[in-house]
């Protein structure tokens, strides 16, 4: 075995008056046992190489990935069999506002009695009403069934809010604090827009190539199965809060400011989504719109995983308003591309840059309901800015296809950039809250300050 290279010496090098010293080395540790050296794990390796993390991760990524089948298959199945996109937008937007009302006690249940305890019977009543919704369509039963049958479907739980609930669980004592946490929340987000690039794709897939009931059996069937393994990791499972006596997020200092930066950050969503897809209708392309909508949810995906990566520094509050400006920059992209250009690939270009932007907002996003929400009430305080979101894209899809629809699908670019731009103000106005950098005291981020801790930096 020849011998092992000696260790590189550190370069060292003088520039005016200053020494500078570069240590090309690198990044290894050396195991103490085996005198050997090994490369340190990445953020993500750290994060799931703690017991249990693997598989909850594993059962709520199937159970998180119909979150982005469910609208699809239904416009398509109803619309197919019914011959009416009016009748099918209708019933995913009172399946929608449905989901707005019911959502927020499913997750105060779920954080007064346990994840396992309300997630199994709430899904296993949202996937009856699945079923119930594919008969009705299937054997003509009236309109009203149908309205009926997918406004059921709103217990459906917050699979992303109890996974994330989980990671600030679990990481409640890990030695790095914010930081560790931070990366679970970008991990959390790039999942988020994994799903929701793929989803919409399997459900055209599954409803095109057998029958039009296929996503919506499909995804009731991956949502049941998820949600049983990730609730069958009882390990990883935070503790409920029977008898907490905190009051409502939304009556926690800086919640309700933030719900509306949350609307309107749902309007830049929805509007681009409308937009996008009368725009590549208009040019003739409407079977491309999908896949231009995946490389925006891509670019997302991708910034998601390497803002987790990084360490930013200061105070979550103060760092929101600089994401959300880059959002709003980065969304004139595609309106250049839309009005100067014209051109589909352009603009799948620009939505791709555009989408880097996301993943940091709703990373930041969600960290400062973490930190304004009262213990004992988190996943309650997660869904609430998830159904802000919610209401933000019907607000910004209905915008943007009446804009699409009587002014052009070019000027319909303008629509998200406003709603970012109401975002920016809403976060500049509100970043300046009194305590914001110093969290709620009965927050999540309370477990992280009142122990010693090894990493001395400023908390996430």
């Amino acid at each position: 075995m020849p011998p092992s290279p000696p260790d590189r010496a550190p370069l060292l090098t003088l520039t005016a008056d200053t020494l500078v010293a570069v240590d090309f080395t690198p990044r290894t540790r050396t195991d103490p046992r085996t005198r050997t050296r090994t490369r340190s794990p990445g953020p993500y390796r750290r994060l799931l190489a703690i017991p249990g993390a693997r598989a909850f991760t594993a059962g709520n990524l199937l159970a998180r990935l119909p979150m982005g089948m469910f609208s699809v298959s239904a416009v398509v199945m109803i619309a197919g069999t019914r011959g009416s996109y009016a009748l099918a937008g209708a019933v995913t937007a009172v399946g929608l506002a449905a989901t707005a009302l019911v959502a927020p006690w499913t997750a105060r249940l779920v954080d007064r009695y346990g994840q396992a305890r309300v997630a199994v019977p709430a899904t296993l009543f949202a996937a009856l009403a699945s079923l119930a919704l594919v008969l009705c369509v299937r054997y003509g039963a009236p309109d009203w069934t149908l309205f009926a049958a997918y406004a059921a479907t709103a217990t459906t739980p917050n699979t992303g809010g109890m996974s994330r609930a989980r990671w600030a669980h679990l990481l409640r004592d890990d030695p790095s604090g914010a930081a560790a946490l931070h990366t679970a929340n970008s991990f959390e987000q790039a999942v988020d827009e994994l799903c929701f690039m793929l989803g919409p794709v399997l459900a055209a897939f599954l409803c095109g190539a057998f029958f039009p009931e296929a996503g919506t059996l499909v995804g009731a069937v991956l949502l049941v199965v998820g949600i049983l393994l990730f609730a069958a990791q009882r390990s990883t499972e935070p503790p409920p809060h029977p008898r907490t006596r905190a009051a409502s997020p939304l009556r926690s200092p800086g919640i309700p400011a933030l719900l509306v930066v949350c609307l309107a950050l749902g309007a830049v969503f929805g509007a681009t989504e409308v937009v996008t897809i009368a725009f590549a209708d208009g040019r003739g392309h409407a079977a491309a719109a999908g896949v231009v909508l995946a490389l925006q949810a891509a670019g997302s995906f991708a910034a998601g995983l390497v803002y987790g990566a990084v360490r930013p520094s200061g105070p979550t509050a103060r760092r929101h308003p600089w994401t959300v400006a880059a959002m709003t920059a980065l969304l004139t992209l595609p309106l250049l591309a839309a009005t100067t250009a014209g051109s589909l690939p352009l603009l799948a270009a620009a939505l791709l840059v555009a989408g880097m932007a996301t993943a940091p907002t709703m990373v930041t996003t969600m960290a400062l309901v973490q930190e304004r929400t009262p213990e004992g009430r988190l996943n309650e305080g997660m869904t609430l800015a998830v159904t802000g979101l919610l209401g933000g894209i019907a607000c910004g899809s209905a915008a943007g296809g009446w804009t699409a629809e009587h002014v052009s699908p070019t000027a319909g670019y303008a629509v998200p950039v406003t709603a970012a731009a109401l975002a920016l103000l809403l976060s500049l106005a509100t970043s300046d809250r009194p305590g914001d950098g110093h969290p709620h005291p009965t927050g999540h981020d309370h477990h992280l300050r009142s122990r010693p801790r090894a990493d001395s930096r400023t908390p996430h």
